[in-house]
Order: C-alpha cells, then structure tokens, then sequence
C-alpha cells in the first residue's frame, strides 16, 4: 500500500501525484512513440481512430462528467469540425491553422446551444441536444455547395509546411500530438478554479450558486471548450475516413461517444481512453458475429444501437463508475489485503444533501 505524505500545498495540484505516476505515464507515453515501430499499418491506423475518438470522447466528458450535463448530440460537433476543417484546407489555407480554426467554429456553433442548454437539466437536455444533432445531420445534406449533400466531399491530405503527408506514421504522430496537447490541457483546467467549479455544478447547482460560483456562465464556458475539442477531433477524423458524408455522423454516433465515457469511467480522464478501447473493441466484434448469428438476427438494422443502449443502461445500474472505478477499486483492494472492511467496495449513494431541495 503506498502512503504519500505531504509537505507542501503544491503537493495536491501536481499532475503526478507520486513517482509511480511519473514512471508509469513515460512509459506509455515512450510506448506511443515506439508504436509504429511496434505493429504494422492496419493496427497502427486503428490505434489512430482509437485515440480520435479518446479525444471527442475527452471532450464530452467536460460536458457530461464534469459539469453533470448529458448530451446526446456530441456527434454533430465532430461533423461541425470535420466539414469546417476540410472546407478551409481545401481553400488552400495551411493545415495546422485551419484545424484550429475548426475547433473554434465548432465552439462557437457550441456557444449557441450552449445558451438556452444552460437553462436545461436531465432529460430535457438530452432531447435538446439530440434535436440539434439532427440539425446539424440536415443541414449537411442541404448545404450543398459547403458539405456537398449527399455526394460527400473529398478531404485532401493534411499538409505541413508544403509537405503532403500520406504515409499512416505521419498522420499517427499528428493525433498523437493533438490528443497529448489536449489531455494535458483538460488536466490543466481540472487544477484551476474553473475546473472545481465545474465540479461543484456537478454535484449540486444549489451548492454552487451558494458559494458564488456563476452556474449559467460556468455551463456555457464547459460547453464551449467541450466543442472546441470534439471539433479538433472531428478535424482530424476528416483526414482518418478521407471521405465524408452526412450518414457518419449521425444519432448513432452520438449514443458511442455518450456510451464510451460512461463505460469508460464517468468523471475521469481515463475513462474517455478507457471507453474509446472498448467501444472499438465493442464495435469490431458486434461486426465479426454477424457473420455467426441467424440472418433473422444479424441483419436487423437496429442491432448496434439496441446492444449500445442495452450496455449503457447495464453499466449504469450496476457499475455506474465505468471500467476505470472497477479498477480503482481492485487496485484498493489488493493494496489493503488483508486489512479490508466487509462494506469498503459497497457502492454508496453519491447525492448530497442539498440536492433534496429541488
């Protein structure tokens, strides 16, 4: 069991907490670096679509896990930055500039849901935000002359600096960077009072009001930053289908992003990679089956999204802490044997007593 004693205050806003965080995150940062020298170009290009998607799942959990507020429509932000980013590279604006420059639109265009979404909680969030991801899916078909309707659009290959970059390595260590940089910035936000704001509406609103804490501005700044990195993510999965088209970005897409974090581990950084392996994992082996189920089964339309919903609704019952608690827990567990009390691991209710005045 390790013991951590502390003797400065810096102590508890330091990223690592301890040497064995240091030692253990160089290492997969070193291994991440090694990885193209490790597997071949298929796996090295699903180890990309994994972190892209850790990457717009890391920034629904500062809607979702941080702030408590749900949203089903995550999957229009990534169209937003997917159509912006391919819209201004192919206006022959540079690559690392029309990224950001996507991000930010698809901020702005999360300003404006963000506005009238502040004054919303639970289920009517959620059916409002689905509503404006079916907004957005319309609008890709019909503006034609800027997504390309149904035709789809091209994306041309990310340059840098006048080089095109074709090979699967190259555009790899693209969203290595991109997912490192914004990793490091939510931890950064988490440390800072904006990100213990955003902790406090979580767990109570009432609370946070209480102490100061300006609730509706806390939100839309959440939602804003929330778009901006979904945005970047959908920038760079542009460049990974090299093709778009409005039916990738639809509802179901939404119910993967939503379902990653909460299975991954709902408030936890860890829990949007956690969530991104699985849902992948999830993915490809619901894709394998259907060639060993009856045609009856496999072939039904609806199969993915029923066994997405049917997971979800499974974890929130009985494991509302995702895949990363779990670990938590075992890890505790190990570290306290065979010192442990009966009731340790029990899960407990986690409302506060405030929230009885709703």
């Amino acid at each position: 069991m390790r013991v951590i004693f502390k003797t400065s205050y810096l102590q508890d806003i330091r990223l690592a907490k301890h040497g064995g965080h240091v030692f253990w995150y160089t290492l997969l940062l070193v291994t991440a670096i090694a990885a193209p020298l490790l597997v071949d170009t298929y796996w090295l290009n699903e180890v990309s679509r994994f972190l892209i998607f850790a990457l717009a799942g890391l920034g629904l959990m500062i809607v979702t896990g941080y702030t408590g507020q749900v949203s089903l429509g995550h999957a229009a932000f990534l169209a937003v930055g997917a159509y912006a980013h391919t819209y201004f590279i192919s206006h022959e604006m540079p690559f690392v500039i029309s990224l950001l420059l996507a991000a930010f639109t698809s901020g702005c265009v999360g300003l404006v849901v963000a506005v009238p979404a502040s004054r919303m909680t639970g289920l009517y969030l959620a059916i409002a935000s689905l509503a404006f991801a079916i907004i957005i899916e319309d609008m890709t078909i019909h503006w034609e002359s800027v997504t390309g309707g149904n035709r789809g659009m091209p994306v041309p290959p990310p340059s840098l600096f006048g080089y095109e970059i074709y090979s699967a390595v190259e555009f790899y260590y693209i969203v290595l960077a991109g997912v490192f940089l914004s990793t490091i910035l939510v931890l950064n936000l988490l440390r800072a009072p904006f990100g213990r704001a955003m902790l406090a509406i979580r767990d109570s609103e009432i609370s946070a009001s209480s102490l100061g804490i300006s609730v509706a501005r806390t939100k839309i700044t959440a939602f804003f930053i929330s778009a901006c990195i979904t945005g970047l993510a959908g920038g760079l999965m542009a460049h990974y289908v090299q093709y778009l088209s409005p039916e990738i970005f639809g509802i179901l897409l939404s119910i993967q992003l939503l379902l990653m974090i909460v299975v991954g581990g709902l408030g936890t950084v860890h829990g949007a990679f956690f969530g991104a392996f699985l849902v992948g994992l999830l993915e490809s082996l619901i894709s394998i089956s259907k060639d060993y189920l009856p045609g009856a089964i496999g072939n039904q339309p609806g199969l993915e999204p029923g066994l997405f919903g049917l997971i979800l609704v499974l974890f929130i019952i009985f494991e509302p802490e995702g895949v990363y608690g779990r670990w938590l827990k075992l890890r505790n567990f190990f570290e306290n044997f065979p010192f442990y009390r009966r009731n340790t691991f029990k899960r407990q209710k986690t409302y506060l007593r405030t929230d009885r005045l709703k």
